[in-house]
């Protein structure tokens, strides 16, 4: 089992900044953390897959890394598509996507807008036209909306909440996520940081629009987004839905503390929601 290297700086926001500069464009810069390149390689980690490019609808070129399912892959086939967090770029997660592809999906894994070997700048708005570039990749090699699995992890889980409104997708997974932007930041910043992060990643007020069943995963100790803030989107979230708290856990090693169960739990949700 590998291990996976989660995000590697919190939501920042500096409080006297803000106050000096409470625009979007600063809450992109402060929030987004992108690392040019590709630190970690699949022949380096001796994982199968290959390095691919798309092209998002307003023509950013979008680079990516693709999966074959590594386990057992027997009957329909069916594929996760892996959106990361807020800092360094989709290598880190090979790691983690080849433990999701040993269950036996393809998988999909972005480096958004300026991260990697992507072109453009990160937005919100611009992300979340990455991860529809995605979906419509996965639509383009023969997956049907309803074999998809959305993986979204911290930030990820913001833009996978976004891009799941009125689909009929198999299933979502998130996993060390949040309410709302704003709900974060007041939870690092107090009301300054809510004020200026309002109406940010506002996936609370998004999520009633899913139709897909969810899956929920949170460290009871996650030092970057707490416990109660997934736990809030959890409880805004339609049926069917579950929710995993993830014992001693924090936001960067849920899968080391999580361990096998962990990855079996994902397993059995895929095997539910997208049955081989």
């Amino acid at each position: 089992m590998h291990r996976f290297l989660g995000d590697t700086r919190p939501l920042a926001f500096a409080g006297w900044f803000l106050l000096a500069m409470p625009s979007f464009s600063i809450v992109d810069a402060l929030l987004f953390h992108p690392q040019k390149g590709v630190d970690l390689t699949l022949e380096r980690l001796g994982v199968a897959g290959e390095e691919v490019f798309l092209e998002a609808e307003d023509g950013v070129r979008i680079h990516g890394f693709l999966l074959p399912p590594s386990g057992p892959s027997e009957g329909a086939p069916r594929a996760l598509l892996f959106l990361h967090g807020n800092a360094g770029n989709a290598s880190h997660r090979l790691p983690n996507a080849a433990d999701l592809a040993s269950l036996g999906a393809t998988v999909l894994l972005l480096d958004y807008r300026g991260y990697g070997r992507s072109e453009g700048r990160p937005t919100e708005r611009g992300v979340y036209a990455d991860a529809r570039a995605g979906l419509a990749h996965l639509a383009k090699l023969g997956f049907p909306e309803t074999r998809v699995v959305l993986f979204g992890r911290s930030l990820g889980g913001a833009v996978a909440v976004d891009l799941a409104r009125g689909r009929d997708l198999g299933g979502v997974i998130l996993e060390s996520t949040f309410s709302s932007l704003a709900d974060a930041a007041r939870a690092g910043f107090g009301s300054l940081g809510a004020w200026v992060a309002r109406g940010r990643f506002d996936s609370r007020a998004k999520i009633g629009e899913l139709r897909a069943p969810l899956l929920f995963f949170h460290g009871d100790r996650d030092e970057v987004i707490p416990w109660a803030l997934g736990r809030a989107l959890f409880e805004a979230a339609p049926e069917p839905k579950a929710f995993e708290t993830l014992a001693g856990a924090g936001h960067n090693d849920t899968l080391p503390v999580g361990g096998l169960p962990y990855l079996r739990r994902i397993g059995a949700f895929l095997d539910e929601v997208a049955p081989p």
